[in-house]
């Protein structure tokens, strides 16, 4: 074999490697879901999430606001130079097979960058509904959108379940949140909303212990139950082995979702989540079936 050849295999492995390292040490349920799929389009899922993971940290740890912006402004770079065919960071390089065999597109990647800015921020207040929407669109639904043209859906329906899956993901991420996300100085629950619930904003304490808080949440959870059922019907109309990731994550984050609804909203502060052995459950039976 060739040497240059040689160390650019080399080098690739090393690459991917490294980017899933980046994945499996995020915990998430993500790593496991993609799993499932063939090797090229595994290697590209990761790259995506190694991305998202990227951007996250830099919003969600701990540092200046001006040191976030200018790292998210970086970022933004980083996805030019991308589709400039000039990739020069371990996560670009990893996108750009993925970039040109997908066509996935910049306005996804730059749209997870956005949301990461207002998570970045040292308040985070949500207007209304449709801004809500908006940042929903920004950090959960365009990351389904690079990842149903990995998968191979088809476009049009591809984006209507990139849409429903990851509003309903990202509001039961925010309803199962919302005591945490208040001492961190974050509401992302809609301030018009709240104040129709004669809940002001001024003391965040206070928010969270305003006997109509509970409503408030009974009304975004029911956009996100909606949001669930959406996502039923449109699954049906994907081949299943496609999508298994999706239904895999789907399923996790319902479990979750009802948990929460059994739990209810008047005890935002006790935690809800998955045992270990219903994760891994969930990923044998939707897995394989």
């Amino acid at each position: 074999m060739n040497n240059t050849i040689a160390n650019i295999q080399k080098s690739d492995v090393k690459s991917e490697a490294k980017i899933e390292s980046i994945v499996r040490r995020s915990g998430s349920s993500f790593f496991y879901a993609m799993r499932w799929l063939p090797e090229e389009k595994r290697q590209a899922m990761y790259a995506i999430y190694a991305f998202c993971r990227e951007v996250d940290d830099i919003a969600d740890e701990p540092g200046e606001l001006d040191y976030k912006r200018n790292e998210l402004i970086i970022w933004r770079d980083r996805i030019e130079c991308l589709y400039a065919g000039q990739p020069s960071h371990l996560i670009t390089k990893a996108l750009l097979g993925p970039v040109e065999i997908y066509g996935l597109l910049k306005d996804d990647f730059i749209a997870i960058i956005d949301g990461m800015e207002i998570d970045a921020e040292v308040a985070v207040r949500i207007a209304t509904i449709e801004e809500l929407e908006l940042y929903c669109d920004q950090v959960a639904s365009a990351v389904g959108r690079l990842s149903v043209r990995v998968f191979g859906v088809p476009e049009e329906l591809g984006i209507k379940l990139a849409f429903s899956q990851g509003q309903a993901l990202q509001l039961t991420n925010i309803l199962r949140d919302v005591h945490e996300d208040a001492g961190l100085n974050r509401i992302y629950l809609p301030q018009n909303l709240l104040m129709s619930h004669g809940i002001k904003m001024d003391d965040l304490d206070a928010v969270i212990a305003h006997p109509a808080l509970a409503d408030v949440c009974e009304v975004l959870s029911r956009i996100a139950k909606q949001r669930y059922r959406e996502v039923r019907v449109l699954i049906k109309q994907c081949d299943r082995d496609s999508v298994r990731p999706a239904i895999m994550m789907m399923e996790v984050y319902s479990q979750i979702f009802q948990k929460l609804t059994k739990r209810g909203w008047t005890k935002l502060a006790t935690p809800v989540g998955l045992t270990k052995f219903e994760k891994i459950w969930t990923a044998v039976r939707y897995g394989f079936f």
